[in-house]
């Protein structure tokens, strides 16, 4: 695995020297109101690295301030994401843990003059709130006296009043020429049942609050989030100094992960499962963690992608190949390399003997010495893939199969098509060979030079398999206005009916392949014995163009 090295880890070190902290610890703060994609991943192994790498530790917080849009079964999900990536949190908390302490903090602001409750609507209070070049408007409410701004909180908590009717407010300076200062809402009012409190509380701390407290209560040293809260991080320390709290956490921020022609976005991956356009957020071609997992991704290509990809003070934008790159890497030496026939064309080998089955040796991955081999079987009748014959007389490019070429059948024989057969409509649906008995692969026969190695599996010992193919949800587009609905790909997936060798007939859900020729696949979790399913994970690294 790649060692993680940032300018973070830098700061940290140099904290750790300064005796500005004595140990790293670090959290990851997930709402629980959805499921983690790819982008989520840089912030999970970037805070769990780095604490490791300086022997600290990190905490899985939930953040579940907003029960209008939790579900527990999110939380499940990110409890199981993180585990399949291979990291256990110290300590798991939730948001709502603190709920009590939260609001004794917000107590103490308002007994110091720095909070106030407030009448006015989110629209009133927004429309007050000024420009980047012309300050906000103070509130008619904001001189409310301290004793009326506590039984007004203490009323709201008691569940006097309709959602959106009060808000409490921080005090600060409604002309702070940072927008975030101008006396931000910290609580609302939501009569809602929450995933955990249930209906204890019918008041909630908006994330701005609550977070910095959160992580003050947690001993958290070091802050991590993405680009977009660098200018709440003023308002951030406001609270820790302002809210007299013991431990002060510091945040830093950092660069998010962009890939092209991917969504990233919760509420639009919420879309797509809500439209039907995808089988659930589990679908292969998702960006979430558990559709990269049934894709077949591994954690261990996910984890050197995001160290690989650096961490710095900017957003950056890569593309999806390079997730497949480092998924190759991984899998190239760890998956076994058996026949698949994806489009498959049946093939007889018309001076064979009927009925008879041979079994020749092949290699489980040729790359790796002591991978052992298992047997595969020859016969009178094969599949070969429809992509691998043309009928026509080929170019000097194509170096497969055709009409009076010869090829070698992969860990078998030559092969010389000699007839065509095809259907009432022009179709071909089988071709007839002969074979060289003593071209048999492993007798160091070198006579002759075929045109091109094909993969092949027999026909009366072969498994039936369903394969599917992905490609990107979105399509390509110059216009960033565009609704992402409308770059939809419409092949964004295709389904192959063909076959595997016997070799694999007792495939697991999760059992990584590279099959020969094809691509990398895993088999999906939908997989049985009696309907074997499997997904390509990414095709293989080729430049290879078919040319015929």
């Amino acid at each position: 695995m790649a060692e993680i090295n940032n300018f973070i880890k830098t700061i940290m070190e140099d904290d750790l020297k300064s005796g500005r902290v004595k140990e790293i610890i670090t959290r990851f703060p997930p709402e629980p109101n959805a499921y983690l994609h790819i982008g989520h991943a840089r912030a999970i192994i970037t805070n769990f690295e780095l604490a490791k790498a300086f022997n600290g530790y990190t905490n899985l917080r939930f953040d579940d301030t907003n029960p209008a849009k939790e579900d527990q079964e999110f939380v499940d999900g990110i409890i199981e994401d993180l585990k399949w990536l291979g990291y256990t949190p110290k300590n798991i908390y939730f948001g709502s843990d603190y709920f009590e302490a939260t609001y004794e903090k917000a107590i103490l602001l308002i007994k110091k003059g720095l909070a106030y409750v407030d009448d006015l609507s989110q629209e009133e209070m927004s429309k007050m709130r000024g420009t980047l070049t012309t300050p906000g408007v103070n509130s008619p409410c904001r001189d409310r006296s301290v004793e009326e701004n506590l039984r007004l909180f203490e009323e709201m908590r008691a569940g006097k009043y309709k959602d959106g009717e009060k808000t409490l407010r921080a005090k600060i300076d409604m002309a702070h020429p940072n927008m975030n200062m101008r006396d931000p809402a910290m609580y609302r009012i939501m009569h809602i049942n929450h995933h955990r409190q249930g209906n204890k509380w019918c008041i909630y701390p908006m994330y701005d609050f609550a977070h910095p407290l959160q992580d003050s209560f947690e001993g958290i040293t070091h802050s991590l989030c993405s680009l977009e809260y660098d200018n709440h991080r003023i308002l951030y320390d406001w609270f820790i100094e302002k809210c007299e709290m013991k431990n002060v956490p510091h945040q830093y921020e950092f660069g998010r992960l962009n890939i092209n022609n991917t969504v990233m976005s919760k509420r639009y991956l919420k879309q797509l499962v809500d439209s039907k356009k995808v089988s659930g957020y589990d679908d292969p071609r998702m960006p979430t963690l558990c559709g990269l997992r049934r894709r077949g991704f591994t954690k261990d290509s996910i984890i050197n992608f995001i160290l690989g990809t650096g961490l710095s003070r900017v957003n950056s934008t890569v593309e999806f190949e390079e997730l497949y790159d480092y998924l190759r890497d991984d899998l190239k030496l760890k998956a076994l390399r058996p026949n698949a026939i994806l489009n498959p064309l049946k093939v007889v080998i018309t001076n064979y003997e009927d009925g008879k089955i041979e079994y020749l040796d092949c290699p489980n991955n040729q790359e790796v010495e002591d991978a052992g081999t298992h047997k595969i079987a020859f016969g009178r009748y094969l599949y070969i893939d429809r992509d691998d014959f043309i009928e026509v007389k080929p170019n000097k490019h194509w170096k497969r199969l055709a009409k009076d070429v010869e090829v070698r059948l992969m860990h078998a024989y030559f092969i010389k098509c000699n007839e065509v057969i095809k259907d009432e409509n022009g179709e071909i649906v089988e071709i007839h060979c002969t074979y060289d008995k003593a071209t048999k692969s492993g007798t160091g026969f070198n006579e002759r030079k075929p045109n091109g190695n094909i993969n092949f599996v027999e026909q009366t010992t072969a498994i039936k398999a369903t394969f599917y193919k992905y490609s990107s949800l979105l399509l390509p587009s110059d216009d960033e206005n565009k609704d992402f609905m409308e770059r939809l790909n419409p092949n964004s997936i295709t389904e192959y009916k063909g076959f595997v060798e016997p070799f694999i007939k007792d495939t697991k859900p999760g059992d990584h392949y590279q099959f020969v020729r094809m691509g990398y696949y895993v088999t999906d979790k939908d997989s049985t014995s009696d309907n074997l399913i499997f997904n390509e994970t990414c095709p293989l690294k080729s430049s290879f163009k078919v040319s015929k």
